[in-house]
């Protein structure tokens, strides 16, 4: 069923990867004017040839839009989006909202929020969830927090990009609290699918019986029956790469170490991920933490 059309609004999307095309894609079939800017010009240019606008610099996007969403990897990188040279953060009229999807540290998502308001903008704290099919029909979820107002700017074209926009709290921080804990789950469960594989490949059990057990039994994970499929038909490709959990499971221990809370579950799985990529996999879909256990032979590509 399609989504019911809201007034139309300039939108800008910064970063054109698997999850920000999709949104960039679901905001133009909601009916908003949808500018997007990526370093990869061929990206914007596709994206442009089906109706929307290619911005050159971040300085245009930002002249040109009162909303913009950022789907970069990372909080570095969105520094450098906000504040490095020719950066969003001096195009933006006051009052216009930045919208953060990146998995970052919660203190920082809230000393960003600060720096903001000091020049008049607002911010939603909004990371996501739900992969690059759902982001592409506008079905993924969205974990936010900011100031009323932001909201009262930004909340029709939020409920265009995604099927949950979980409100929860009236400041920055809250999302970025409950992305890393979702990634938490998300890292802990991708890893034990793994090991569980191996060691089925290990005991000499046909691969493709046991995901079809498992698929259909109660140790079943939302992560094991996507992941795992990855696995069988020997297909890496990155939808989310290794080195992603690297990164976000070690947010999610810095977090924990920050308050002595103890985390013995996620410990072990990024050692598991930084363990798979340094033998070289940091940039394979998750799935290929499959690789770091011995003495199995994975199924080759179909």
């Amino acid at each position: 069923m399609s989504k019911p059309q809201t007034p139309s609004r300039r939108v800008g999307v910064i970063g054109l990867g698997t999850m920000g095309a999709g949104i960039a894609q679901s905001l133009r079939r909601a009916g908003h004017d949808v500018h997007v800017y990526d370093i990869r010009q061929e990206a914007c240019a596709a994206f442009a040839a089906q109706g929307g606008v290619a911005c050159a610099t971040l300085a245009d996007l930002g002249a040109a839009c009162d909303i913009v969403v950022s789907v970069v990897v990372n909080a570095a990188q969105t520094e450098e989006v906000l504040y490095g040279a020719g950066g969003l953060a001096a195009a933006l009229r006051p009052g216009a909202v930045f919208v953060m999807c990146s998995t970052v540290d919660p203190n920082w998502s809230i000393a960003l929020e600060a720096r903001l308001e000091a020049q008049g903008i607002l911010y939603l704290d909004a990371p996501i969830s739900g992969g690059a099919a759902r982001a592409a029909a506008g079905e993924m979820t969205m974990m936010t927090a900011g100031r009323a107002a932001a909201y009262e700017v930004c909340g029709a074209v939020l409920e265009s990009m995604a099927g949950k926009v979980y409100r929860l709290g009236d400041r920055a921080g809250a999302g970025s609290k409950v992305k890393i804990i979702n990634q938490l789950l998300a890292g802990v469960h991708i890893a034990a699918a793994a090991e569980a594989m191996a060691l089925g490949l290990r005991e000499g059990v046909d691969a493709d019986a046991l995901y079809d057990v498992i698929t259909h039994s109660a140790g079943n994970s939302w992560m094991f029956e996507n992941r795992m499929a990855h696995v069988l038909a020997g297909d890496y490709t990155p939808l989310s790469a290794v080195d992603i959990f690297v990164k976000d499971l070690g947010l999610v221990l810095d977090t924990a170490r920050s308050t002595r809370f103890p985390l013995p579950l996620a410990s072990t799985a990024h050692q598991m991920f930084m363990q798979a990529s340094s033998a070289g996999h940091g940039r394979e879909d998750d799935s290929a933490v499959i690789k770091i256990f011995p003495g199995i032979s994975l199924p080759e590509a179909k």
